[in-house]
């Protein structure tokens, strides 16, 4: 006796004894045997073919129109098995990738790590969350001398893995220029020129670079296309734009960028973003800037920290907890 004729002979028993009194003990037998043909290869379009030739030795024969239905089924069954068959393929390469993009999300954390400086000068908090697995946002702090702190908020107008890798090549670059961390334009025409060169045309990059000198209190700064952040003016109780325009990197290597300086006063906030903050949006659209600085209002008789988690947590909460874009918020206040 044959392999087939084996299964078709237990198939047979496992069925009669089913008909027979219709019990959970049969039907679990069933089960077991299942699993037994999934190991032998066995399709469903055979195990349908088999049920109908058992069934006509059961019977004595079955109706014309009940075995064409079979023949139906198995034609059903054979289409089944091949899209089946190519979804489960799908599936194992897309869990591949999303295993790829953990580990590459992982190498990105860890890359674009960087320190927050301490200094009982300023009050700074950071917060940066990722909307994906990915981020397309970047923030930068360097200390070089006690009295200079430099910081950087970018965005890649892009997602995904070659926006982190865009990213991972604008961190090198930064790194690579110690020497000009007193002079954002000419950090931000450096950066430009780097991008020019390697990145996909398609592909530019925002940026706002700053340099706050703690002993005289004065903020140089420049903009490269970047979302324009806010200023406190803790005399005048006033919120306004902080704005350094400026061509996005990546755009044209001759770009040349203007350099600004503000002077600040005790309890003065610099507000850095990106536009995942400014343009959060709920069911009934847009949050606005004026909404933004009411929300940061809310939060300043906490320190810098507490105030962009508080945003953040607020803002997430707003959108159902699902970020539409990257978020990244820095707060620099002068300490009292």
């Amino acid at each position: 006796m044959g392999d087939r004729d084996i299964l078709i002979d237990r198939y047979k028993q496992f069925l009669t004894a089913y008909l027979s009194g219709r019990t959970e003990q049969a039907l679990y037998r069933a089960q077991q045997f299942s699993r037994k043909m999934l190991e032998q290869n066995i399709s469903p379009e055979e195990v349908i073919n088999m049920h109908s030739t058992v069934l006509q030795t059961i019977n004595g024969g079955i109706p014309e129109e009940i075995r064409d239905s079979f023949d139906f089924l198995i034609e059903v069954m054979m289409g089944y098995g091949m899209a089946y068959r190519e979804h489960q393929i799908l599936r194992d390469k897309q869990k591949a990738l999303e295993s790829e993009i953990e580990v590459a999300a992982s190498m990105q954390q860890t890359l674009l790590q960087g320190d927050i400086p301490v200094t009982d000068k300023l009050d700074i908090g950071v917060i940066s969350k990722a909307a994906k697995q990915m981020s397309g946002d970047y923030f930068h702090f360097v200390q070089n001398r006690p009295e200079s702190i430099n910081v950087a908020v970018a965005d890649i107008i892009g997602k995904g893995v070659p926006a982190a890798l865009c990213m991972s090549m604008i961190k090198y670059a930064m790194d690579s220029l110690p020497e000009q961390e007193n002079h954002p334009s000419m950090v931000l025409e450096n950066l430009n020129r780097v991008v020019e060169q390697n990145v996909d045309p398609a592909m530019f990059i925002t940026m706002f670079y700053g340099n706050y000198n703690t002993d005289i209190h004065r903020f140089h700064y420049a903009g490269a296309g970047h979302e324009p952040g806010f200023y406190y003016d803790a005399k005048n109780d006033n919120f306004e734009e902080f704005m350094a325009k400026g061509l996005v990197l990546g755009v044209s290597k001759t770009t040349q960028y203007q350099a600004f300086d503000k002077d600040i006063e005790e309890g003065d906030m610099i507000l850095l973003l990106s536009d995942g903050v400014t343009e959060c949006r709920t069911s009934k659209g847009f949050i606005s800037r004026e909404e933004i600085v009411t929300l940061i209002r809310s939060y300043m008789h906490l320190n810098a920290q507490e105030i962009v988690e508080n945003v953040y947590s607020d803002l997430e909460q707003l959108q159902d907890f699902e970020l539409r874009d990257d978020f990244t918020l820095i707060i620099l206040r002068r300490s009292v």
